[in-house]
């Protein structure tokens, strides 16, 4: 079959490439490692319930549904299995799950291997993963299996005359829990019916985020308000190309506060932030932290300007909190990071062009969310945030609402599985 033949041939080049990157160097040895982890870590008399995200992104939909299920049947035991090193890295050490490693390529010795090992009693994927070996070994044993927070697209390959056989490996699920309509409909057009739409699981997470947010005295510190009150921006999950162009408006507009949360924290990059904030007093946070200092930007200063740099992880999703308005990186690059974090705490958001394929993009775009494309949609849209404080606060509202209405779809899920 060419799915097993282009598999193979990924599997060479991600040996070669290993030699050369590290990151792929991690994946390369920790999905060897699998197997290792698996014969010791797996009870043969337990019963699992395996989730599987590509990364940190699909593990954060995953999320709510693992912890709705370990505290309402423990019972089961919980697999998780990552693809990338983003995910894994990072989550390595999560305690809601009994096991975590990463997934063996999709080839077919890897899947009988692998799924000989677990013998899962129910499977989730999560948004995009299907896997054609493991997919169709899990339908032969009977395993109820469930995409969960999936979305689909014309453009992708199951909806194509030349996809179509790889395309019966949608046959293998037992239920599509899908995003939006449009999926729906997609699905309809190539015979598969077992779909039901119940949103995406990441809005009921970022409640669960909100909820346990951090209280960061360093931040609490920078941002507290005088006479002047000064406004707060926070920028997360930024990249070069989303850097240069908001630090551009405040170089100008020095009357704001400015928090940058980059998305690479390396020290080029830092440096690179701190030129391009010429005439700024700029603090790093791990260097107040290790100082225990939380007072170093008290009292506000004026119109000299000043700006917090988060050069750590971990701490986005509480510090969205102490902003007015938030600028989401990424929609000049790849795509953009997590909109519904900063969304959530009722802040109008920024983001770039490049966010097509995100459904709570296309959202927010009706609800306190702003796609700009240059320098000049920003200008104006600050501009307008700068001299009307009740026009700031209602698409901050709308925001938050946009959030809060479209909660629950881990409720719907966990009602209508197996179990």
């Amino acid at each position: 079959m060419i799915y097993n033949l282009i598999i193979y041939v990924y599997l060479l080049g991600v040996a070669v490439y290993s030699r050369f990157n590290e990151k792929v160097r991690k994946m390369w040895r920790g999905e060897r490692e699998a197997f290792r982890i698996l014969k010791e870590k797996v009870d043969p008399t337990a019963k699992y319930v395996w989730f599987h995200a590509a990364s940190l992104g699909e593990f954060e939909q995953g999320r709510p549904l693992m912890e709705r299920l370990r505290q309402e049947h423990p019972e089961f035991k919980i697999l998780l299995t990552f693809f990338s090193p983003s995910g894994y890295e990072v989550r390595k050490n999560y305690e809601g799950a009994d096991i975590i490693c990463y997934l063996p390529l999709d080839t077919p010795v890897n899947a009988i291997r692998f799924l000989r090992l677990v013998r899962p009693v129910m499977a989730f994927f999560i948004k995009y993963e299907f896997w054609y070996n493991y997919l169709h070994i899990l339908k032969h044993r009977n395993v109820p299996v469930y995409s969960v927070s999936s979305i689909f697209r014309p453009d992708q390959v199951f909806f194509k005359w030349y996809g179509r056989q790889y395309g019966r490996v949608l046959n293998c699920f037992t239920h599509f829990f899908v995003q939006n309509e449009q999926s729906k409909d997609l699905l309809a057009k190539i015979h598969i019916t077992n779909v039901s739409v119940v949103g995406d699981t990441r809005f009921d997470r970022v409640l669960q985020i909100k909820e346990a947010a951090k209280q960061l005295p360093i931040v609490e510190a920078f941002v507290k308000k005088s006479d002047e009150k000064p406004k707060v921006f926070v920028a997360g999950s930024s990249w070069p190309p989303d850097e240069e162009l908001f630090i551009k408006y405040f170089t100008v507009h020095r009357d704001w506060k400015l928090i940058i949360a980059p998305h690479v924290i390396d020290e080029d990059h830092l440096q690179q932030i701190e030129a391009m904030l010429e005439g700024f007093h700029v603090e790093r946070y791990t260097k107040l932290a290790a100082q225990g200092d939380t007072t170093s930007f008290a009292p506000w200063r004026g119109n000299g300007g000043e700006a917090l740099i988060i050069d750590c992880f971990g701490l986005l999703s509480s510090i969205y909190h102490y902003g007015d308005v938030a600028y989401v990186g990424g929609g000049f690059g790849v795509g953009i990071h997590n909109l519904l974090e900063a969304a959530v705490w009722d802040v109008p958001v920024f983001f770039g062009p490049n966010n097509q394929k995100f459904h709570e993009a296309q959202g927010l775009k009706q609800s306190g969310g702003f796609e700009i494309s240059n320098y000049e949609d920003f200008e104006l849209q600050m501009n307008r945030f700068a001299s009307d404080d009740n026009y700031l606060q209602e698409q901050g509202h709308k925001a938050g609402q946009f959030v809060q209405s479209l909660a629950g779809a881990t409720e719907k899920v966990m009602t209508s599985i197996c179990l």
